[in-house]
C-alpha cells in the first residue's frame, strides 16, 4: 500500500520501519524535550499522511519507552485528518526523561477499519461473559 506523506517543517524526520516485516512504522522528535515525573509532553512530528479512507494510523508505544515509565496518550488518526501527526506522552516514572532531538519516541501503525452501523435495540444477545467486568477471568 502506498501512503502519501507530507513534509510539513524543515528537518522533520520522516516514519521509517526499522526492519523488513515491521508493524509499526518509528516516529522521531524534532526537539529535545524533558519530561518530568507527572508530566505530561506533545511532540509534533512535522508530516501529514493522505490514508485511504477504510484506513486508520494509531500511534503506539515503543518498548523502550514504555520499560522506562512512559505512556502515550490518545494517538488515533482517521483517515480524513490531513494535519501534522503528533505524539502525546506523560512521564509515569519517578524520574525525569529526556529525548534528544532525532529520538525514536513511538510508533504508528496503519490498520485497516471497520466502519460499523449501529442499530439501537432494547436487548443484547446472551454470551459466556455476559456483564462480567475486571478479573471476570481469574488471576491464573
Amino acid at each position: 500500500m502506498k501512503i502519501k506523506i507530507k513534509k510539513l517543517k524543515e528537518g522533520a524526520k520522516l516514519p521509517s520501519y526499522a526492519h523488513p516485516g515491521d508493524v509499526g512504522m518509528d516516529m522521531y522528535a524534532m526537539e529535545t524535550a524533558t519530561i518530568k515525573p507527572g508530566e505530561h509532553y506533545r511532540f509534533w512530528h512535522g508530516f501529514a499522511l493522505e490514508i485511504p479512507e477504510g484506513y486508520g494510523a494509531i500511534v503506539m508505544d515503543k518498548g523502550s519507552i514504555s520499560k522506562a515509565g512512559l505512556a502515550h496518550m490518545g494517538g488515533v488518526f482517521d483517515a480524513g485528518y490531513r494535519g501534522e501527526y503528533n505524539t502525546h506522552l506523560v512521564n509515569l516514572s519517578d524520574k525525569p526523561y529526556t529525548f534528544e532531538e532525532g529520538d525514536k519516541i513511538a510508533q504508528l501503525v496503519i490498520l485497516p477499519v471497520t466502519i460499523a452501523k449501529l442499530e439501537e435495540t432494547d436487548t443484547l444477545s446472551e454470551s459466556v461473559r455476559g456483564e462480567d467486568r475486571f478479573g471476570s477471568t481469574g488471576k491464573k
